[in-house]
Order: C-alpha cells, then sequence, then structure tokens
C-alpha cells in the first residue's frame, strides 16, 4: 500500500481474531504499568550519573517530549484503534517500508527491555538472597509471566491493573515519606535540598550532562505506547484511549518529577546507580525500620508489572506482522482463549538473553540490554511523530473530521521528530550506550533489505487484458 491509498479498514481487518476485553481503567494502568518501572526505579541511578542533580531538567524534557507523542498517538488512535497502532499507522501513511520496519524496530526494542526488566529483577532479588546466580531468578519470574500472558487477555489485564496499582501507592506513600522527613530534617545536615548544589552545583556535568541524562530519560519513558497497542483489545476504544492518554500522561509527569525531586534531596547524587535502586537507597539513609526491604518489594513488583507488560506488547507486535504477511504466518495464529501463543513463545527470547548475559557478563548485562533497547525505542518514537504529520496532511486532506486533535500542529510535531533525530544521534557520545548505533543501524539496514528481497519474490501483480 502507498502513502495514504487504499482503505485503512482493510489493513486493520486482517489483524482481527484478539479479544474485545479490556476496560478503559485496564488500559490506563496497563500503560503505567508499562513505563514506570526499571526506567524509573533503576534506570534512573545511571541518568543520575550522568546529570547528576540536572537530571530533573533531565527528566523535564523528557516529560515534553512523552507529552508530544502522547498527542500525537491520541489522535491517530481515536481515528484508528488497532492492534497493528503505529505499525499500521506507518504502513498506510508513510510507506510498506516504514510500517515493516518500525514494527521490527519496536518488537526488538520491546524485547531487550524484557530482558532488562528481568535483569532488574535478579538485582532487587540480591538484596534478600545475595547468594543465588541471578539466571535462577531470571528463569523462574519469567516462566511465571509468560504463563500469565498465555491465560487471557481477562488474566492480564487483571494481574497488570493491580501490580500497578500497588506501584502507584507506593510512590504516593514514598512521595509523603520523603517529603516529611527532608520538612523535619535539621539545618545543615545530610538531608535537605542543600543536596541538589552541595557537590559540584546543579548542574556537575554541564548542561551535556543534562541532555545525555534526556536521552536516558526517553527510556524510563517508554512504554507509554503501549496504550496505542492495547486499545485495539478494548471494549469501547476510542473513549478508552481518549481517557488512558489524558489521566496517564499526567500520573506518569507528577510521579516521574516529584519522586526524583524529592529522592536527590535525600541521596547525594555521587550515590545513585544501577547496582541498587536509588529508592531503597533512600530508605536505608532515612533508617525507617523495615523501609527498604519494603521498598525494595515495591521495585520487585514495578520491574515485573512492566516486563509483563511488555511482554503482551511485544507478543501483539508481533501478532500484527504475522498477519501482515511479515513474520511467519504461524505466529500469527491464536489459541481459543484468544492469545497468539506463539508468537509469546518468540517475544520471551529476551529473558533468555538476559539469563544467558548474567551469566557471561555480571554486573553489566543490565546496561547492556538497556542500550540494545534504545535504538528501536527512540527510532520508533521518531517515526511516530513523521507518521502524525503524514496522517493529519491525509486528513486535512480528505476533509476528515477528527474526534481528538492534537495541539500546536504542525509546529510541536516537527519540534518532537527533530528533538528524536538529534537523541538518536546524540547515543554515539554516551559510553554506556555507544552499542545503541552499533547496534542499531546495521539492523534496520538488514531489515529493510529483508523487506526489499520479499518485495522483489512477490508474484507480479495481475495485468488488465490489452483491448484492441
Amino acid at each position: 500500500m502507498t502513502k495514504a491509498t487504499g482503505s485503512f479498514e482493510a489493513l486493520a481487518a486482517r489483524e482481527g481474531g484478539l479479544q474485545h476485553r479490556l476496560s478503559s481503567a485496564q488500559l490506563t494502568m496497563i500503560a503505567i504499568g508499562s513505563a514506570i518501572g526499571t526506567g524509573l526505579f533503576l534506570g534512573s541511578g545511571a541518568a543520575i550519573q550522568l546529570a547528576g542533580p540536572g537530571v530533573i531538567a533531565s527528566y523535564a524534557i523528557g516529560a515534553f517530549i512523552a507529552l508530544l507523542l502522547m498527542g500525537c498517538l491520541a489522535e491517530m488512535v481515536v481515528a484508528h484503534p488497532t492492534t497493528g497502532s503505529f505499525g499500521a499507522y506507518a504502513e498506510h501513511y508513510v510507506s510498506p517500508l516504514a510500517g515493516f520496519l518500525v514494527r521490527y524496530a519496536y518488537w526488538a526494542a520491546v524485547v531487550f527491555v524484557i530482558g532488562a526488566e528481568v535483569t532488574a529483577v535478579a538485582v532487587y532479588m540480591a538484596y534478600w538472597f545475595p547468594g543465588v546466580p541471578a539466571w535462577v531468578w531470571i528463569v523462574g519470574f519469567s516462566a511465571v509471566l509468560v504463563w500469565i500472558n498465555a491465560s487471557s487477555v481477562d488474566v492480564f489485564g487483571v494481574a497488570e491493573y493491580w501490580c500497578s496499582m500497588i506501584k502507584v501507592v507506593a510512590i504516593v506513600a514514598f512521595l509523603a515519606v520523603a517529603s516529611y522527613a527532608i520538612h523535619g530534617a535539621p539545618d545543615g545536615g545530610p538531608i535537605g535540598f542543600h543536596n541538589y548544589v552541595s557537590a559540584g552545583g546543579f548542574l556537575p556535568h554541564g548542561w551535556n550532562g543534562v541532555w545525555f541524562g534526556a536521552v536516558v530519560s526517553i527510556f524510563s519513558f517508554f512504554g507509554i505506547e503501549l496504550i496505542a497497542v492495547a486499545a485495539g483489545e478494548a471494549r469501547e476504544p476510542e473513549a478508552a484511549a481518549t481517557s488512558a492518554f489524558r489521566s496517564t500522561l499526567f500520573r506518569l509527569v507528577f510521579f516521574y518529577l516529584c519522586t526524583l525531586a524529592l529522592m536527590l534531596a535525600v541521596v547525594p547524587w555521587q550515590q545513585a546507580g544501577t547496582g541498587k535502586s536509588p529508592f531503597v537507597r533512600v530508605m536505608e539513609i532515612l533508617g525507617i525500620a523495615g523501609g527498604a526491604g519494603v521498598m525494595n518489594f515495591v521495585v520487585l513488583t514495578a520491574a515485573l508489572s512492566s516486563m509483563n507488560a511488555q511482554l503482551y506488547v511485544s507478543t501483539r507486535m508481533l501478532f500484527s506482522l504475522a498477519r501482515g504477511g511479515q513474520a511467519p504466518r504461524a505466529l500469527g495464529a491464536v489459541s481459543q482463549r484468544g492469545v497468539p501463543l506463539r508468537a509469546l513463545a518468540v517475544s520471551s527470547s529476551g529473558a533468555a538473553l538476559a539469563a544467558v548475559l548474567s551469566v557471561v557478563l555480571p554486573g553489566h548485562s543490565f546496561l547492556l540490554m538497556m542500550s540494545l533497547a534504545m535504538f528501536g525505542a527512540l527510532f520508533t518514537w521518531l517515526v511516530i511523530f513523521i507518521t502524525h504529520l503524514r496522517f493529519r496532511r491525509a486528513a486535512e486532506r480528505e476533509g476528515r473530521m477528527l474526534r481528538f486533535r492534537m495541539w500546536g500542529f504542525p509546529a510541536l510535531t516537527v519540534i518532537g521528530s527533530a528533538a528524536m533525530a538529534i537523541i538518536i544521534v546524540s547515543t554515539a557520545w554516551m559510553a554506556d550506550f555507544r552499542m545503541t548505533l552499533v547496534v542499531g543501524v546495521p539492523f534496520l539496514l538488514l531489515m529493510a533489505l529483508v523487506f526489499r528481497q520479499a518485495r522483489l519474490g512477490e508474484p507480479p501483480a495481475p495485468q488488465p487484458s490489452a483491448r484492441n
């Protein structure tokens, strides 16, 4: 299909077979569950090391870009709710190649994110059981989450709803406890907002550090686009998507910025890292009896919840590829409960890779999995912005009425596109994330070649017979 031609309904119809059982509340909590996970509870430590206290500005930049992305996605999802989501939109409004590349890039990113999440689970379990090998926890928890995803979308929705609820309640409690501790801290003590400037100032690594921290913050927000995929299985997709987009973004921005601001007032930024969650470190510094253990349980639940959501979305993306003839058709089969079991099995490969890396590269596997996931995530966001430009132009040309409209078009969509392009290039100057481009660019070129060869192998379209 070429740019904005043909019927989008025909494109979406090929992805039938999934069951519409998710409620608006579940859709909202699924998005929160996907986005509030390891990126915040463990990955924020990497961002803090890059930017120092200026990481607050880094996450503000990331939140602004996420806000623009959510607006663009909401407009397209309300117009076209389908499991293929931004992959289908790119195929229809940009080109078949764009749809092919963004689906595979996103699927690969999510598979690596699954590995990063379950690697974080092993880090958290080491808090209680330091002598148990990481691969034991990776294999055990992965098996449980695969079973949940294999059961039905109902079981997945309920499990994700309650896991996400635990995270939300825990973050609210964290905000209350940290605020109380900071308010009652003596002047000149180790706790207080003076930590923002006490060691190298607010920007110890300059604005370059803030920008590099913003790159990591995008990884933390990665997952909010899951609403676009899950809307294809919502009971009332248009209404559910609109409500979920609006409520999710506010909660995410509030949770991320407020928790980081308070955390940095308690934990000196030099003590934040990826060997232990900075949130657990807060509880240790405050000396709350059992607080560190409770927080470790919360961040463990957060990682499992996020991994659960990522298993869901990677399975649906691979299912979409299979139904579009761009992956083995066997992966497009669904069980009697409406679950693409074969696609789920293949999408679980990220957990298997994490188990191997935990043995081969202990202590370094989390950042490696994170850097491998980064390219697909950033490329996907870039393509979403580009697709929105083409979508809105097509809607205006055809005189279509949109029930939800992105504000500030086209300026804000162009700003989002430019920001994502610059962020992708910026990873080349980040020591821990150089694998992002080293692996990502060849992967993209390889998939473009695969697409071209597949198209060359297709039989030519029948031509109308000539008339004398």
